[in-house]
């Protein structure tokens, strides 16, 4: 270290170098002011600096300093630099980057007891992961404002980043707990093509975000005073949002959203079209009033297919835990062709209706007080205590009750090609759990209906039927003289299935509980009963067992 100084020409100069190679030269002239330069200085050295910090930093910083130092006076600085091959780390491994190249421009002024300033830095290389959000370098950033006893103000703050017209803001912090005091911040136009993937989708999905796409602009206001939300705006202009894993789809969507603490407005959108699993939605708009935490919708329509789903009455409430409310809906008629069709089923006649006049919203589920109607097969489907958890996420689930009642056999089997019976059945599926459509649990009978009616059953069916019972299960008829007859006479249908942890409990006609359970109770000549033996099946192979049986007959009839 060298250090020279004449008190009465109130001039000097510094010289400091360390065996590490970083070094800091400055010189001090008579009028005050100040010039030097900071070479090859180690970054790791603020790491140090910094009480109790979990950083590792590293990298070196080259600048110039140069101001103007007066006691009592008028106090200036400004530094230009530049850091290169800067790396830092967290200890959780939640903050890191490498390679990071940067120019600096920085101002300080005291005006009066404040303190003015102003930050300009180019980030030119390297890339940096925080938490949920991985970015490289290219973005660049403004800030100006004061220091004072009891504020930190931001006159302005502004980021430069591709694919945003620009994001501004002013902001005013009080010290020292560095509360917000007031906030404005806008983004203007952002193309979500190019800042969705980077920004949002980690935000939305940490674990998946290649999962998610987008596009369309959007532009954002926030206005935050004495630390509460005080106004929000939004527009959006052809907004399009997509999630591979749970297949939804939304958009174009345009329209703006002007939401007030203390004020009603209405929100105004047109959404032109969208998408869950295979069910495609038809353009609609959604006119709602705002105010505070609550939402009211009058009326939404949204056109699913041939028929619409008509939500009235909504009113929803934003809490602590996230959103609850109520309204109705009602399900037009759907033709059950279009709607088979969409889910890639066998076509089936009838139309799917319903009525649900207690609809019921709570952080993550929705439910429906009501009843929804297939009337298929000549018979109908009714499904009650309709449940739906976490609908939108990844691990969404459907819980109801169904009812199933006076459904053709001849239109059912031969809609999926499983052999000619002729008669009706009831079906009855207690507690039925679908997790991404597919059954984890219920308790389904399966009998046949009541009342006199013809009751034949091929040969084909049969063997089928046999083969969905598992090894073991057959006809009890000798097989010579089973190859005599295309179709037997019967009594009476029954199998019921009890899913649970992937194992289905099976049984048959009546309470049997142990033994084999009969399927089909034989009437007529040549009498023929279908037995099943293995009351326990695993729910995966059975599933196999019934795509096998249809696979290997024809291609299903549309009716």
């Amino acid at each position: 270290m060298d250090v020279e100084y004449a008190p009465f020409e109130r001039s000097g100069r510094l010289r400091l170098a360390s065996s590490a190679g970083d070094r800091l030269d400055l010189d001090l002239s008579a009028d005050g002011s100040l010039a030097g330069k900071v070479a090859d200085f180690d970054l790791e050295r603020i790491a140090r600096w910094m009480p109790k910090s979990d950083f590792v930093l590293s990298g070196r910083f080259d600048g110039r300093v140069a101001g103007r130092l007066v006691a009592d006076g008028p106090v200036t600085m400004r530094l230009d630099g530049r850091v290169s091959a800067a790396t830092f780390s967290s200890a959780d491994g939640l903050q890191a980057a490498e390679g990071v190249g940067a120019e600096l421009a920085a101002t300080l002024e005291r005006v009066g007891r404040d303190w003015a300033f102003s930050v300009e830095a180019d980030w030119t290389d390297g890339e940096a992961y925080v938490h949920p959000i991985y970015t490289t370098a290219g973005i660049r950033a403004l800030l100006r404002g004061t220091v004072s006893e009891a504020f930190i103000e931001f006159s302005r703050a502004s980021l430069v980043i591709d694919g945003v017209d620009g994001i501004e803001a002013r902001a005013r912090f009080t010290r020292p707990d560095l509360s917000i005091d007031r906030l404005a911040a806008t983004i203007a136009r952002a193309d979500l093509a190019v800042v969705g993937p980077q920004f949002v989708a980690p935000l939305i999905a940490p674990g998946r975000p290649g999962s998610l796409s987008f596009d369309g602009r959007v532009s954002a206001g926030v206005v935050i005073e004495g630390g509460r939300m005080h106004g929000i705006d939004v527009a959006l202009d052809g907004v399009r949002y997509a999630d591979a894993d749970t297949t939804l789809a939304v958009g174009p969507l345009s329209g703006v959203v002007p939401w007030r603490e203390n004020e009603a407005t209405e929100a105004e959108l047109v959404l032109q079209g969208g998408r869950w699993e295979k069910l495609e939605l038809g353009a609609f708009e959604v006119s709602a009033n705002l105010h505070g935490p609550a939402v009211d919708i009058a009326t939404l329509a949204i056109p699913l297919l041939d028929g619409r789903v008509v939500l009235s009455d909504l009113a929803l409430r934003r809490g602590s835990k996230g959103w609850s409310g109520s309204g109705a809906a009602v399900i037009e008629p759907i033709s059950m062709p279009l709607l088979t069709a969409a889910l890639g089923l066998p076509e089936m006649a009838g139309v799917l209706s319903a009525s649900m006049p207690g609809l019921t919203v709570s952080p993550g589920e929705i439910a429906l007080d009501g009843a929804l109607v297939v009337s298929v097969f000549d018979g109908y489907l009714r499904v009650t205590e309709l449940r739906a958890y976490e609908p939108y996420g990844v691990s969404s689930r459907l819980y109801s009750n169904v009812e199933a009642r006076n459904l053709d056999l001849e239109q059912l089997t031969s809609t999926f090609e499983f052999g000619s019976i002729t008669g009706f059945i009831d079906a009855d599926v207690h507690a039925l759990e679908l997790v991404h459509w597919r059954p984890v649990a219920f308790d389904a009978r399966i009998h046949s209906s009541p009342g006199r009616y013809r009751k034949r059953i091929s040969q084909r069916a049969v063997q089928n039927i046999g083969a969905l019972a598992g090894p073991g299960a057959g006809a009890a008829l000798q097989r010579g003289i089973l190859g005599f007859f295309d179709s037997f006479g019967y009594r009476e249908i029954g199998l019921s299935c009890r899913l649970e942890g992937g194992v289905c409990i099976m049984g048959g006609i009546g309470d049997e509980t142990t033994g084999s359970f009969d399927i089909v109770r034989g009437g007529g000549i040549p009498a023929l009963n279908v037995i099943g033996y293995n009351r326990r099946v695993d729910w995966n192979e059975l599933s196999d067992r019934l795509q096998r049986v249809i696979a290997s007959n024809t291609a299903p009839v549309i009716r």
